[in-house]
């Protein structure tokens, strides 16, 4: 098992660094978006990092972008190490750091929404049903449980909050933000791009429950994907074999270092603040097992086999 890269330090301005990527700004209007290994559990930066959790990150995005890029037009120019390399020649000697994990994409302003596409009734949009009986606050049929599946898949959007998790809003909010063309346009293409990517998906024996995308802006442009797609940070994957209404699914994603912590959690170790506890070997290698195979199951291919067609810049 290759070591995990928890952080790194390349040649390049910092322009931001969140729970999992570290962004780079290399010049002339582009980004490099370095997905490292850490891993995070409600709202706490854990450690050790998972090896290969960025890499797949990585890839599998790429791997969804060419499936999808009839739908709508992205911001990656390259995945492949040997391109970046060429095009941004500063990198070439700290391949270690970033090789396979980074995507080389177009700068663009990003929309601050979070567009989210729910075709089951899970997490938060479970909790809103419970208590209003609307998701997105617009009502729901009065029989749904818990994994229920929609009807319709509902584009449901949120806000980064602050601190703590994401917040709902309602897409009368989306279109007073953005605006009425903007908005429906986001709904438009993020329902486009869950039915693409569940029906995908079933094909594998997999149920995406929802999922989020990220937009963004090129001056005098439409809006255009940016960030990962349909990974297992920003999507519920279930497996279809053990699927059952009225309960929590198991997920084919760090379900191994929740499980870990609830315990921790129910025994009174830990209260879900920081520091948190270490993780031990074996649900650290439990999760990097559950990131390589849901990437296994969707592509058809072993992730060291796996080499992405390397990308396009974006048009206008």
């Amino acid at each position: 098992m290759s070591e995990p890269i928890a952080a790194t330090s390349l040649p390049f301005p910092l322009a931001a660094r969140g729970k999992v990527r570290d962004i780079y700004d290399v010049g002339d209007d582009r980004l490099l978006l370095v997905a490292t290994d850490r891993i995070s559990a409600f709202d706490v930066v854990l450690s050790p990092a998972i090896p290969r959790k960025g890499v797949v990150l990585t890839q599998i995005t790429a791997w969804w972008l060419s499936q999808v890029r009839d739908l709508t037009p992205n911001h990656l120019i390259s995945v492949d190490p040997d391109r970046i390399a060429a095009l941004v020649p500063a990198l070439d000697g700290v391949r270690d750091q970033w090789a396979r994990r980074a995507m080389l994409v177009r700068k663009a302003r990003t929309i601050p929404v979070e567009c989210v596409v729910r075709g089951y009734l899970s997490g938060s949009a479970w909790r809103e049903y419970r208590e209003h009986g609307t998701l997105a606050g617009e009502p729901l049929p009065g029989d749904l449980r818990e994994s229920s599946r929609l009807d319709t898949p509902i584009f449901s959007p949120a806000v980064k909050a602050q601190t703590g998790h994401d917040e709902n809003i309602t897409f009368d909010t989306v279109r007073g933000q953005l605006g009425d063309e903007v908005a429906e346009h986001l709904r438009t293409v993020s329902l486009a791009l869950y039915a693409r990517g569940r029906d995908v998906a079933a094909r594998a024996g997999i149920i995406l429950a929802d999922t989020k995308f990220e937009f963004g802006l090129l001056d005098g442009q439409r809006p255009i994907l940016i960030d990962e797609v349909m990974t297992p940070d920003s999507s519920r994957f279930w497996p279809a074999e053990s699927y059952a209404e009225g309960r929590s699914q198991p997920s084919l994603d760090k379900q191994p270092v929740r499980d870990y912590l609830e315990g921790l959690t129910q025994d009174g170790r830990w209260d879900k603040t920081p520091p948190a506890p270490e993780l031990p070997d074996h649900v650290v290698e439990a999760t990097t097992q559950r990131y390589l195979r849901i990437f296994r199951l969707l592509t058809g291919s072993e992730l060291d086999d796996f080499r992405a067609s390397g990308g396009e810049e974006p048009e206008a």
